[in-house]
Parts: structure tokens; sequence; C-alpha cells
């Protein structure tokens, strides 16, 4: 019996410390902040953006663009084999590939940049696919002949090839998201941003190559990292450069060849 009062009173103590402990836990109150958050905590009025004035149009060159090329002479060009002037064909407000006169290069070298390019495949193009309607835009030139980043430029309507050597690839190295190919005869747009790689001072790498890319205003490459150079045999590697120039291709096929117009880039931070 002594037994069963005991636990009895112990149960009863127990009970009756529970609302202690819950009025103890309720008192405790959080530390409040001196004074509360206004909208303006989280404003920022400087510095300033600088004023960049767009293009009339969709793709005209905004009021800080660098004019590479506006349909009248090719003074921004140089031969990428020997820098001596640039020999494809001006006329009717584009330039024309001149095969046997080789890729051509800008004067000017670049790091980070966006980049509107304007191309068109001959409406009476022939080949099949390599052969047909190829080009490049050379991103970052780091050499004569193909040596560089290479975005590439082909027939790739209604024209089978391998994915990533079709048009709006990262050569060799990533496909297009989408297929955004005009037909033959049609001006088609390429805009662009490269984030240039970095090196270290021995040469090595410190931050890789990225690639944005619209294809005729639909998104293409989205922030691709590249694995190096692009190559048409071998695998991709880094070797160091401070700024390079930009490299459109004369491609050796026997199509017919391609033109260009309404070039201009932005240089970025």
């Amino acid at each position: 019996m002594k037994l069963v009062v005991f636990l009895a009173s112990l149960l009863l103590a127990s009970l009756a410390a529970m609302p202690a402990f819950s009025f103890a836990q309720s008192t405790v109150t959080q530390p409040q902040s001196a004074s509360a958050p206004k909208p303006e905590d989280t404003e920022v009025w400087s510095p300033e953006p600088a004023i960049v004035t767009p293009g009339a149009t969709c793709g005209a060159a905004p009021s800080d663009a660098i004019l590479l090329f506006a349909g009248k002479n090719l003074d921004e060009w140089v031969s990428a084999q020997d820098h001596s002037p640039a020999q494809w064909i001006v006329a009717d407000g584009a330039m024309t590939v001149s095969k046997s006169a080789g890729n051509i290069e800008t004067k000017r070298k670049f790091k980070n940049y966006q980049l509107h390019l304007e191309w068109r495949i001959p409406e009476n193009i022939t080949g099949s696919g390599q052969a047909r309607g190829n080009s490049g835009v050379f991103l970052a030139s780091t050499g004569p002949g193909d040596a560089g980043y290479e975005l590439q430029v082909l027939d790739s309507y209604n024209n089978k090839t391998y994915v990533n050597g079709q048009a709006a690839s990262i050569y060799k190295q990533s496909p297009p998201l989408v297929n955004a190919n005009r037909k033959p005869g049609e001006w088609q747009t390429y805009d662009v941003v490269w984030i240039a790689p970095t090196f270290n001072s021995d040469g090595s790498l410190q931050t890789p190559a990225y690639v944005t890319a619209f294809f005729n205003g639909v998104l293409v490459q989205d922030h691709f990292e590249l694995k190096g150079e692009t190559r048409y045999i071998g695998k991709p590697f880094y070797k160091a450069f401070d700024g390079a120039p930009i490299k459109l291709q004369a491609h050796g096929d026997k199509s017919e060849p391609i033109s260009f117009r309404n070039i201009w880039v932005r240089d970025l931070p």
C-alpha cells in the first residue's frame, strides 16, 4: 500500500511541474533588431550603369559597339595567314568568302565580348554534309589556319552531318541545343557572348572559356564550358594566350561560297 501511495504522489508531482515548465518556456522572447527593416536598406544607387543607346532595329549596332563590317570595306580585317590586307569580295553590303584567299581575322584582339554577326548560305548551294556551305566563326584565333575556338557555320537545313559539327555547334565539342536554321538564301544571325580563358603565369589554365550563343534568336549554347581549342582531329587542349582576333573561315569544300554582313562587337569586362 505504501508503494502505491508513493507512486501516486510521484505522478501528481510530475503533473504539477509540467505547467510551470510550459509557462517558463512561453516567457522566453527572441532578441529584437534595433530597428525594423526598410525598403531602402537593399537599394543600391551608385555607381550608375553607363548609358548605351540601342540600335534602331533588332540586330543594329548599339552606341558602344565596334563595327567590324558595315557593308563597305574590309578595313578591320587582315589575312589570318600573313596579316596582309583581307581579299574577300565586298558587294551589295555583304562580304563573300574568297576560298583562294583563305581565312581572314580582325586587326584588333579581344578578350571577353558580345558579338553580332549575320551570314547567308547561297540559295543555289550544292554538296552535302560538311561539304555544303561550310565556314566558321573562330571566337578566338590562336594562330593561322584553323587554330582557335570555332562556332560552326554550315547549311544544316535538311542536311545531315555529325551533330557536333552542324551549324551553331562548338565544333567537335557541343552540339546546338536545337536546329534553328533558315533555308539557304535567307540571312541568319549569331549573337554570342564569349568569355575567354585565363591562364596562370606558368601557362597552365586558370579558368576555362565559356560560350553563350543565340542562333536566329534561339538559344543554342547555354554558358557552355569549352574543353580547349576546337580540333578537327584529336582531343581539345588549352594553350596560353592573352587576347585574340576573331577569325572567319574560308573552308576548302567545293560548294558555293557563303556571305557575311552586319558584324559588330562590344567589349565586356
